[in-house]
Formats: C-alpha cells, sequence, structure tokens
C-alpha cells in the first residue's frame, strides 16, 4: 500500500513538474513597430495586425501614435474600420472604431492634423436607403470620438462605386472609379479643391491611367509622387501590381514603373500608403507560403489555414527608398 501511494505522489510530482515547465516557458513575444526603417520586406505586427483574417488599407496618424486599417473576415463578407493606439509606448489591442461594425467601411485616409478620416463605405448615401453601392465619406474627431460620417458631394459620390481616397496638402482629392470620362476600365481620378469645394473629377493622364484596371493610388502630401495599382498591363507579375511615377521638373508625371519582384508577387499587391516619418512603404498582399510538398494530417492544413500566411491579405512594410 505504501509503495503504491509513494508511486503515485511521484507520478503526480512528476505531473507537477512537467506543467509547471510548460508555463514557465517563454512564449513568442509579438510586437507591432512602425518606427524601424526596414531594409526588407517586412510583415507587420504578425499575429496581431497581420493574422489568419484578411488585413488591408493601414493608415498612420501624422502624430505617429494610432493607425487604422481594414480588418474583415476570410471572404470579407464583413469588413470594419479598426485601430490601435499607443500609449506609455504600447499599443492598445485592436477594436473597431465607433462608426464602423454595420457596412462594409474601409480605406481609411488621415487628413494632415489627423482630425478628419477619410474612408469608402457601402452605407446608404443622401437619404436613399436603397443604395449599396460603395462612396466615399469623412468623419471628424470629436472628444475623443469620429463623428457621424458625411458623404463628399454628389460631384465625387456617385451610383458608381467610389474608393480609396488620398489627399494631398493641398486638398486634392485622389480616388478610383469607372466613368465615361475615363480611360480605362478602372481608373484613378483628381478631383482639385478650389475655394473650398471639391471640383469636377478628372483622370490622371496615360502615364498613369491604362485600357486595362489602375485602382488604389497614394498620393504624397506634396503631389508629386503617386503609387498606385495596376491590372492587365504587359508588365505585371499576376494578381495586380504596384506601380510608381513622379513628377518631372515641368510638373508632368513620368511613365508608371512596375516596382518589381521584391514588392509585387504573382497574387494581388495593392493599397499602397507611406508613413514619411519612418520613411517606410506599406502595402497589402495576398502572397503566402504554399509550397508542393505533401500534406502528412490534417493537423499540417490546419496549420497552414490559421497561419497569418494562409493567401488572405496580410500588410508589409519597407523602406520607402529601396521602391527605386
Amino acid at each position: 500500500m505504501h509503495k503504491i501511494k509513494y508511486k503515485a505522489a511521484i507520478l503526480l510530482l512528476s505531473f507537477f513538474l512537467l506543467n509547471c515547465q510548460k508555463h514557465t516557458e517563454p512564449s513568442k513575444v509579438y510586437s507591432v513597430d512602425i518606427k524601424t526603417t526596414t531594409d526588407s520586406l517586412t510583415l507587420l505586427g504578425e499575429n496581431i495586425i497581420s493574422t489568419p483574417l484578411y488585413e488591408r488599407d493601414l493608415a498612420i496618424s501624422p502624430q505617429g501614435d494610432e493607425l487604422i486599417y481594414t480588418l474583415g473576415d476570410y471572404k470579407q463578407n464583413k469588413r470594419s474600420l479598426v485601430f490601435l493606439n499607443q500609449e506609455n509606448g504600447n499599443w492598445t489591442d485592436a477594436q473597431i472604431l465607433n462608426i464602423s461594425g454595420k457596412y462594409q467601411d474601409i480605406e481609411p485616409f488621415y487628413s494632415n492634423n489627423g482630425n478628419r478620416l477619410y474612408f469608402a463605405s457601402n452605407r446608404p448615401i443622401y437619404n436613399d436607403i436603397t443604395r449599396e453601392d460603395y462612396n466615399i465619406w469623412y468623419s471628424d474627431r470629436m472628444n475623443g470620438n469620429w463623428s457621424e460620417p458625411i458623404a463628399l458631394d454628389s460631384i465625387i459620390n456617385t451610383r458608381g462605386d467610389e474608393f480609396f481616397p488620398s489627399l494631398s496638402t493641398k486638398g486634392n482629392l485622389f480616388f478610383t472609379a469607372t466613368r465615361d470620362n475615363g480611360i480605362g476600365r478602372e481608373d484613378i481620378f483628381i478631383s482639385e479643391f478650389n475655394d473650398g469645394e471639391f471640383q469636377s473629377p478628372k483622370p490622371l493622364p496615360s502615364e498613369i491611367n491604362s485600357p486595362s484596371f489602375e485602382f488604389n493610388a497614394y498620393i504624397n502630401p506634396e503631389e508629386n509622387l503617386i503609387i498606385f495599382s495596376s491590372f492587365g498591363r504587359p508588365d505585371g507579375f499576376g494578381g495586380g501590381d504596384l506601380y510608381i511615377s513622379r513628377k518631372d521638373s515641368l510638373g508632368k508625371w513620368t511613365k508608371s514603373k512596375n516596382l518589381g519582384g521584391l514588392i509585387n508577387s504573382n497574387k494581388l499587391d495593392y493599397c499602397p500608403f507611406v508613413d514619411w516619418r519612418s520613411r517606410n512603404f506599406y502595402f497589402t498582399s495576398e502572397r503566402n507560403t504554399l509550397d508542393n510538398k505533401k500534406l502528412k494530417n490534417i493537423h499540417e492544413l490546419k496549420e497552414f489555414s490559421n497561419s497569418p500566411l494562409n493567401g488572405f491579405g496580410n500588410i508589409y512594410k519597407i523602406g520607402v527608398d529601396i521602391l527605386e
């Protein structure tokens, strides 16, 4: 009897020590780093921002203490704007913005002072509950929250879709749309901001737009650099590539250039953004780590499916000076 009790005690102690050892093993620490300029392609905030879900459309506040991006389910049937704030050097957990969560809200962009947020949404517009097209909206920061969104004027928002607002210091608005006065099947337009109002949008010239698809353009504050996506060009890598153009000494856009294999993959690469404080370039990509090796078991399939690199959208960063 005593031997049985002794063996039982040994087993219990062994079990206890084993579990203590498991719990005291250091866990992997994940972080969000928007300050370090990287010279290689880096997944942003692995398992914090870039997760097995679909992430896209990063915007960083001009003060560098808040970031907003679009978070969707695997199929993007539900998409919301979520934010993280920096407090005492640490980032808070991601939360849905107070103005988001009901409709399909995507593609945030901060104004120059960070107190106005532009975005695209399919929420009903102009008191017409039947409207489900995407339009461009804005919201102002008030008392720590974002105000009820306001749609831009109908000179911008039509019954077609308007996407991906990006504004220069001048207040000029660049966005994506398909219109009769466009060049291709989807184009990048500019609406100049004069006398407090947006003017009739015009397509960017053929140095930017083509007969194919051009979309999701980021414009820098000085309005002399543009990065955008295009699909269907002869020099493309696959699902949609990122291109760059600068203005020359005469203020004309130069012929856009594919950003190459370091940035572009055979999957969709889009949603560009530059944080000039850290000089990092951010974009969304659907690239994955899929290989041709045989799966050994269901666990391996689940492990791939539940990893950030499962082929749904993630956000990447790299130093902007490496782009060219």
